[in-house]
């Protein structure tokens, strides 16, 4: 597992808990969590071509995790209306 996709995962996966971590809005950590599901897709592809499957089986439950995240810091229209009202509020 040192090929380019592996490559490719890694940095991703570290970009993606980088922009988590540091936290400066959500929607920069939403596209955190966009990041973390499109590397958890190469994560299982690079299990299943080298027969690694703890590492697809774990990325495929991490993948409904971060499709999770995507949803509660980006799609949810519930959770936009919560944080515009808090805004005017703040303002």
């Amino acid at each position: 597992m040192n090929g380019p996709l592996e490559w490719a995962a890694s940095i991703g996966t570290i970009l993606a808990a980088t922009l988590i971590a540091i936290d400066l809005s959500r929607k920069v950590t939403g596209w955190g969590f966009v990041l973390f599901s499109v590397v958890s897709i190469l994560w299982i592809i690079s299990g299943f071509v080298e027969n690694a499957m703890p590492i697809a089986i774990m990325n495929g439950v991490l993948l409904l995790i971060n499709a999770w995240g995507v949803w509660r810091y980006l799609l949810d229209p519930t959770r936009q209306q919560i944080i515009s009202k808090t805004a005017a509020t703040t303002q």
